[in-house]
């Protein structure tokens, strides 16, 4: 399998195609993994971790296409950033056996950025588009008989001499993958045959996360801090790892970095202010604004934004998510609301 990264279509069908940059993906040397992210990602159903319920579904559907010879059905991935939605459209290629070309929708701006990936489809590729929550309203015009019906639809020319041109595309599989399944169109919903929603991941699944890759970075650690890592992860493998690497460079000037245990991961983490349930300073800012400014709420969003600095969707999308998972924030129609158990939680002053 080669995955192709493609931003960038061709300027018009007729022209000559671009030759794509091609990844190669074939498996890393040992002492080559510590230097590449995409060693880190698992290559085959088998290997990843977690998600038991989806790889099931997932694993039936590719061995049924396998076994008729006809390319997977269009697929829906959605669910919180980093829990491996990328990692699990390119596990699906590699099962299939076929090349993944992967997009950002942001980066389709125009109509022939999606023309130019379509047409570069060879039969059965994979079509992976991040963030098509985010896809012009032109581009998702495109998608719908691309994905139907396996054809392009063009219009050439301007004005009254304009026409329709039809081109037939090869069988090929898109995923799309999203954080907001809800701000899809229904007509473009509609067209995934799978629609799957990837859940937060238990501590067992982080901890095993993180021993797979500290092995894949020769980093020799003991369970009990593997565990550490796991429970200040909020339920997501990108964090875990994230968090994992910041441990890695700290044992490396303080420490060593072939015996990291559980007082070397507490040490490390306290210093980027993440404290045991994964809470960081952003997350302390806007519970500590509410319980000592407005006694525990309720606050509005724009209340909270202006106050604090940041952004009402940043709020909203990236910080409020996790509080709300473990139970330490209210939504109420008056507003945002610190629960008791999160007034216990900001009770603790010292980072444990």
């Amino acid at each position: 399998m080669a995955i192709v990264s493609s931003g960038f279509g061709q300027s018009d069908f007729k022209s000559s195609k671009r030759k794509p940059r091609v990844l190669d993906s074939s498996p890393l040397l040992d002492d080559e993994k510590s230097h590449r992210e995409d060693g880190l990602r698992p290559k085959r159903l088998d290997e990843y971790i977690g998600q038991s319920s989806l790889k099931e579904v997932l694993g039936i559907a590719v061995k049924a296409a396998i076994g008729r010879g006809e390319a997977l059905d269009h697929v829906l991935l959605y669910g919180p950033p980093g829990l491996g939605k990328t990692t699990m459209a390119l596990v699906l290629a590699e099962e299939l056996g076929v090349r993944c070309r992967i997009a950002s929708a942001p980066a389709l701006e125009r109509p022939r950025d999606i023309v130019g990936l379509l047409m570069n489809l060879n039969p059965r590729d994979l079509l992976f588009i991040d963030e098509i929550h985010r896809l012009p309203r032109v581009a998702e015009e495109l998608l719908y008989p691309a994905m139907e019906d396996k054809r392009l639809d063009l219009t050439v020319g301007k004005g009254i001499s304009s026409r329709l041109r039809s081109l037939e595309l090869p069988p090929f599989t898109f995923v799309g993958a999203t954080t907001k399944a809800g701000a899809l169109s229904s007509p473009l919903r509609d067209r995934f045959g799978l629609t799957q929603r990837l859940e937060f991941y238990n501590f067992k699944d982080l901890q095993e996360i993180v021993q797979r890759t500290a092995g894949l970075l020769d980093i020799s650690i003991f369970e009990e801090a593997c565990f550490e890592i796991a429970r200040r992860s909020r339920g997501t493998p990108r964090i875990a790892n994230r968090l994992l690497k910041r441990v890695r460079d700290f044992a490396a000037v303080r420490g060593s970095v072939h015996e990291i245990d559980k007082s070397l991961v507490v040490e490390a983490l306290k210093l980027h202010r993440v404290d045991n349930l994964g809470l960081d300073e952003s997350d302390r800012r806007f519970l500590e604004f509410i319980v000592d400014v407005h006694s525990g709420g309720p606050v509005g969003l724009d209340t909270l934004a202006a106050a604090l600095g940041e952004d009402s969707v940043t709020l909203e999308s990236v910080v409020e998510p996790y509080l709300l998972q473990v139970g330490f924030l209210k939504r109420t129609p008056r507003g945002r609301v610190v629960t008791p158990t999160g007034r216990l939680h900001m009770g603790l002053k010292k980072i444990s």
